[in-house]
């Protein structure tokens, strides 16, 4: 399909997009932050439901005066809350801002642009979509439903690059957009064939549907009554999928879907991480209402080196490196004597530990909170035990950190962010 028209958006309440973490200040690094109305037509993977028009919105922020690398990273705007988010920004703008890659958001599903039943929700929150939050900007918006979702992505990230002038394409999503992205893989990338790499991040045991026309697809149902689906195995551009320990058991259950390393394949599991953390909710932890504190594991310092590698490789260079899995027997982790799982990728706050960071939450913690994780103390005279000082445990913490950055799962550029997440009690 030919490439969307772009035409920007302006007026009324300015650009929605929800972040609980305020990004960098892209005006004082060079860079612009753009919104576009994206106007085409788009084509549905079930041939029966053929092509429908649509006008859908993308965020772009790409540098302007500051060095760009000629990347394009593609993020599928996340619509679990019943508003787009862009959770993976949120975790690699960092990474994206240094390595000068640009960025476009795009609000591929029907529930990010029209209003529709949110999969995870916060009491007290109500969140909408585009055309009710902002009617004198979003109100000429039209997603003609989930089934066209895919040809949307594919047909506003073509658009992007035009625009960005990109020599190459990456596609990323977290959560429900990871879902998606396993069906775009396995559905449409071998057909269409446009973007370079794929960062499928936390995603559950199946594929999200194909969806249907007037509708946006509804993730629950399709977990109730799909099979785990791996990731195709004919790759022909390099895939990372990344996983939190949160994401492996529980309500995510990757863990049936869980497939081996491949030529174009890396499957990466975090200890000690869930499926979104303090990182992510920053300083509105406290509105979720969880029974303990939320997990402050190092998901974010992974997904960056995850970005480093997909983006290196797709250039042609090396591949990323390969991670053991977390060790799961009978269904259920295998922890140590603290508590924390063993095996995955290790970061300082696992192997240098100052309190128990897990991906999983209380029995009774609610639905929001079990993706949050927690983080606990440490049991009983086990800080003694493990750190007879605390210049003891800095040293050690500091020795972690840099084994990390040597398996190249924590990059350079992001120690001292590391070692200031060293507990100073």
């Amino acid at each position: 399909m030919p490439a969307p028209t772009l035409t920007p958006l302006t007026g009324g309440n300015g650009i929605a997009l929800s972040a609980a973490r305020p990004g960098p200040d892209l005006a004082a690094l060079g860079w612009s932050e753009e919104e576009y109305a994206a106007s085409g037509t788009a084509r549905a993977v079930d041939a029966a439901h053929g092509e429908a028009p649509y006008t859908t919105r993308v965020v772009v922020r790409r540098p302007v005066t500051a060095p760009a690398s000629g990347t394009l990273v593609v993020e599928w705007l996340n619509v679990s809350s019943g508003a787009d988010a862009a959770p993976d920004w949120t975790y690699l703008a960092e990474e994206l801002v240094r390595q000068g890659h640009a960025w476009a958001g795009v609000s591929a599903q029907r529930n990010g642009v029209e209003n529709g039943a949110a999969t995870v929700t916060v009491e007290g929150a109500a969140l909408q979509g585009l055309k009710a939050v902002d009617p004198v900007r979003y109100g000429d918006l039209h997603h003609p439903g989930d089934a066209y979702a895919y040809g949307i992505f594919t047909d506003v990230a073509r658009a992007a690059a035009e625009l960005t002038g990109a020599e190459r394409v990456l596609a990323i999503g977290q959560s429900q957009s990871a879902y998606a992205l396993t069906t775009y893989l396995n559905h449409v990338h071998p057909t269409e064939r446009f973007f370079d790499g794929f960062l499928v991040h936390s995603r559950g045991d199946v594929a999200a549907p194909l969806g249907e026309p007037g509708r946006g697809i509804d993730l629950l149902a399709a977990r109730a009554a799909g099979e785990p689906t791996p990731v195709r195995d004919d790759l022909d551009v390099p895939v990372l999928v990344l996983e939190a320990e949160g994401d492996l058991l529980g309500r995510i259950n990757y863990l049936p879907a869980r497939q081996p390393d491949g030529p174009l394949l890396r499957v990466w599991e975090v200890a000690g991480a869930a499926h979104a953390d303090l990182f992510q909710i920053g300083e509105f932890e406290a509105f979720l209402g969880c029974p303990d504190p939320v997990n402050r594991g190092q998901h974010a310092y992974v997904a960056r080196a995850a970005l480093r590698h997909l983006e290196a490789w797709a250039r042609g260079g090396p591949a990323a490196p390969s991670a053991p899995p977390l060790e799961i027997v009978g269904g259920a982790f295998v922890r140590d004597d603290l508590g924390i799982v063993r095996g995955g990728i290790r970061t300082p706050v696992v192997d240098a530990p100052a309190d128990v960071v897990s991906g999983d939450a209380g029995p009774d913690a609610s639905v929001i909170c079990g993706l949050f994780g927690r983080t606990l103390p440490l049991p009983a005279g086990a800080g003694a035990r493990l750190w007879a000082t605390h210049e003891a445990y800095l040293s050690a913490y500091e020795s972690a950190t840099e084994a990390a950055i040597a398996a190249g799962f924590v990059l350079r550029e992001d120690r001292d962010a590391v070692l200031a997440e060293a507990r100073q009690a």
